[in-house]
């Protein structure tokens, strides 16, 4: 009879073995298709898109983080890191796409590397590719905490397609505290595109004379000069390059505060081999939208220039050419206009302003000179508005100080890949080395289920 029930049990412990064995390789399958190691979901339109980890489609050991969205959506896989203010961080990552495509063509939604609930991210891609390299740098600014997210989608931008993302790498750089800028001008010579004009769609071609060109050539010397003087050596410019470019665009944007004006996306494919070359930390793009003798103009509101613009975290202007060849906008004159720098010294402040913002220093608006006693004057403009904004020498009578831009705003550059050459890893997503590791990580995620912890 002994002998019976010591059958029995041995049997019963073999089959509990077995359904536990069976349980836990379930509980490992699913570990291994929704665990995403502290990453968090999100989705736009809730219920489109799918997360899994995939372990079929990986770049290395570790399943890849597979986002796909049948439907156009806006999704992400994130995590929080902490950053030390005001510092350069690269965080890089292995990606592979199968068919995305935008809703919106002039969009920047695609896979790419952001920061969550900001403009900041890397480039995009769209299409079918194989893995690569994706990149996205970025500067702390005053934060402590960063949420980064691996995105199929982007800020205002829905796309669908699958992305899959593997193999995170962060770094920490080295940001160079100096006041020396560098800046590219480029001189789009000729623009073919289609706008509306009351109502219908008119194909219009626009071409700069060689005396633009001579005339904005000048200012940007002068540009340069400003800049040094009227900030009262607080900053200067290292170099500004000039690029004349003899394809046209042929991509233009508009909105109803502006009218038609020259979107970064619009000029991407021409200007980025320039940018691939050198690195700027301002842009400047001159176009013409008007002749006057040929009675041809596309439809602004009021802008001679645009700035307060980026291009992937560059500053990014536009610098629109009079209609009128007898304009003496950008032509110095000792008894018309001794300030033609001004329009393209104005749009780079405007650029500043918003990096004072975002760095949440307190600064007063570049247009208010008025309510700080300033009016335009004949001949010059608002030069000495402008001198006292980039001095920090506007005397503010209700708190009796001064104020303006502070100092440290012109250190505030772009960060560029040279910023890490000495970078150091950061810990960033370590995934488990071994099997033993995994089912370490099973008990751990059904430990904190059991326990209320987060997973």
């Amino acid at each position: 009879m002994k002998r019976k029930n010591s059958v029995v049990s041995k049997v019963g412990m073999i089959i509990f073995i077995l359904i536990t064995l069976f349980i836990l390789w379930q509980l490992y399958g699913i570990y291994k298709l929704h665990y995403y190691n502290g990453f968090t979901k999100a989705e736009l339109n809730q219920g489109i898109t799918k997360f899994t980890r995939d372990r079929d489609v990986r770049y290395s050991a570790a399943d890849s983080y597979k986002i796909e969205s049948e439907e156009y959506n806006d999704a992400m896989f994130f995590k929080q890191i902490e950053v030390k203010p005001n510092t350069p961080y690269r965080i890089r990552a292995m990606v592979k796409t199968e068919n995305i495509v935008r809703e919106e063509e002039k969009s920047n939604g695609g896979a790419q590397i952001c920061i969550v609930d900001t403009l900041e991210c890397s480039e995009s891609i769209t299409g079918t590719n194989d893995w690569q390299d994706m990149e996205f740098i970025f500067n702390s600014k005053n934060r402590e905490t960063i949420d980064i997210g691996f995105r199929l989608g982007g800020n205002k931008a829905n796309v669908k397609g699958t992305a899959w993302f593997s193999d995170f790498i962060l770094e920490e750089g080295y940001r160079e505290d100096n006041s020396k800028w560098n800046m590219v001008c480029f001189i789009f010579r000729n623009l073919d595109v289609e706008v509306d004009i009351n109502g219908q769609n008119e194909r219009l071609k626009l071409s700069i004379s060689n005396s633009d060109i001579y005339n904005i050539k000048d200012t940007t010397e002068r540009f340069q000069q400003s800049c040094r003087v009227l900030s009262q050596n607080k900053m200067s410019i290292n170099r500004l390059d000039i690029f004349e470019i003899n394809d046209p665009i042929t991509s233009i944007s508009y909105s109803e505060e502006f009218g038609y004006y020259i979107n970064p996306m619009d000029v991407k494919e021409q200007i980025k081999p320039y940018l691939l070359e050198e690195e700027y930390d301002h842009i400047f793009v001159v176009v013409k939208l008007g002749d006057v003798e040929r009675d041809i103009e596309i439809p602004v509101r009021d802008w001679i220039g645009l700035g307060g613009m980026d291009f992937y975290d560059i500053g990014f202007s536009n610098i629109r050419l009079p209609n009128d060849k007898n304009n003496y906008i950008y032509t110095y004159s000792p008894n018309i206009n001794q300030f033609p720098e001004e329009v393209m010294l104005h749009e780079f402040l405007h650029s500043l302003e918003r990096i004072m913002i975002e760095y949440e220093y307190d600064v007063p608006a570049l247009h208010d000179n008025v309510e700080y006693g300033y009016e335009e004057e004949r001949i010059i403009g608002l030069k000495n508005w402008y001198e006292v904004y980039m001095s920090k020498g506007i005397m503010d009578y209700s708190k009796n100080e001064y104020i303006g831009l502070d100092p440290v705003v012109y250190t505030l550059k772009p960060v560029h890949r040279s910023d890490f050459e000495y970078s150091i890893k950061k810990e960033f997503n370590s995934e488990p080395e071994s099997f033993i590791e995994e089912i370490s990580q099973v008990f751990s995620i059904i430990r904190n289920v059991l326990t209320g912890q987060p997973i």
